[in-house]
């Protein structure tokens, strides 16, 4: 009579360990959760997010991309904030530790925000926020990589480089210039320069210069009616 043979039970263990740990390095991304919905598209018009065109409705997602083409517009709700895109204009949208916010890399933003942790917008090495829990809007325009044009519309906003942390009162605009060693410019046409702006921080050291400058009267209308709406609505 043949002699059955015996399962070596270490040897047989050793070989469905080795193809269980071959199978769950496959898994993790199967598992991995989803990322969670930052916002919702309100509205857009010749606008992507990546390069898919995208629509009133759509979800956004950290770290998505929105870019609009010249002559479109896109408008999201993230919480308890709108964020404007206007035309010719990029941004990437993310997750700070206090609530959303946005890198604004090319064109012009506005954003409307119901307390000081709703939002907050990114430019090179700048981040503006609201500077109080009152309702506020303010408006972003790159112009160079270390120059931008910020402008207060309602509230105060906050603008700050690293430890130099300046206010922007409501109802100003100021040329923002990143790099210290940059000659004081010259303003674009109809906004002349009026100075340079309050002191940082007390103890920190100034990192960025401010020009007040003139806001013409149709810009003013023009932000004011475009982005009080999303305040009052968020």
């Amino acid at each position: 009579m043949p002699r059955s043979r015996v399962v070596d039970s270490p040897a047989a263990g050793r070989i469905f360990l080795a193809a269980l740990l071959s199978l769950t390095l496959l898994m993790p991304p199967l598992l991995a959760a989803p990322a969670s919905a930052l916002g919702t598209v309100v509205f857009a018009n010749r606008a992507r997010v990546g390069a898919a065109d995208t629509s009133a409705g759509a979800t956004i997602f950290g770290g998505d991309r929105l870019s609009t083409d010249q002559a479109g517009t896109v408008q999201i709700r993230a919480g308890a904030a709108r964020f404007l895109l206007g035309s010719s204009s990029a941004a990437t949208l993310a997750q700070d530790e206090s609530g959303p916010s946005a890198t604004l890399t090319a064109g012009t933003a506005t954003f409307s925000t119901a307390n000081s942790k709703a939002f907050a917008l990114h430019v090179a090495s700048a981040t503006i926020r609201p500077n109080t829990d009152q309702p506020a809007i303010g408006k972003v325009t790159v112009l160079t990589p270390k120059e931008l044009l910020v402008k207060s519309v309602r509230g105060s906003l906050r603008i700050a480089v690293e430890d130099d942390v300046r206010e922007i009162p409501e109802g100003a605009a100021y040329r923002v210039v990143l790099d210290r060693n940059a000659p004081e410019p010259q303003g674009r046409r109809g906004a002349g320069t009026k100075g340079v702006g309050g002191p940082p921080a007390k103890g920190a050291k100034s990192r960025f210069l401010l020009y007040a400058i003139a806001i013409t009267g149709g810009a003013t209308v023009w932000v004011a009616h475009e982005a009080i709406e999303s305040a009052d609505k968020p």
